[in-house]
């Protein structure tokens, strides 16, 4: 009998292409079905970041699959925790939601090179969150 999801997670970032993309890519790679993962953006883009895709792929993730979704607030409801990066107060504010702000530079219009010390960041923040949800 399968087990509910410890916590459910939204990662938020203006075009959901890149920054977002790559931190759900490592959640749901790290955590399995432990953590319930979510992203999406206040204005998002057409297709996820090909450098991303890349720097991720590198990572041994691949989110070649993934698409750029709107920010619901459904999704911030449904969401324990909302991790926002950089979408400023486009997202919605609920109370009973753990909102953390990851500072992290924008990898738009950037190459893999550059992408690639944003991606080593998300991981090392993204390994923090999985550790505070299995604390709780």
């Amino acid at each position: 009998m399968p087990t509910a999801p410890l916590a459910s997670v939204l990662f938020v970032c203006v075009h959901n292409a890149g920054r977002s993309q790559m931190a759900a890519g490592f959640l749901s790679h790290l955590a399995g079905d432990r953590i319930e993962v979510r992203s999406a953006g206040s204005v998002p883009g057409d297709r996820v970041n090909p450098a991303a895709v890349e720097a991720m792929r590198e990572a041994g993730v691949d989110i070649s699959g993934r698409r750029p979704k709107v920010l619901t607030t459904e999704a911030v409801q449904a969401s324990d925790y909302v991790i926002t990066m950089g979408c400023g107060d486009a997202c919605p504010v609920f109370p009973g939601k753990r909102y953390l702000d990851w500072t992290l530079e924008d990898p738009v219009g950037q190459g893999v090179e550059a992408v690639r010390p944003i991606r080593d960041r998300i991981e090392v923040l993204v390994e923090d969150l999985i550790a505070e949800v299995d604390a709780q």
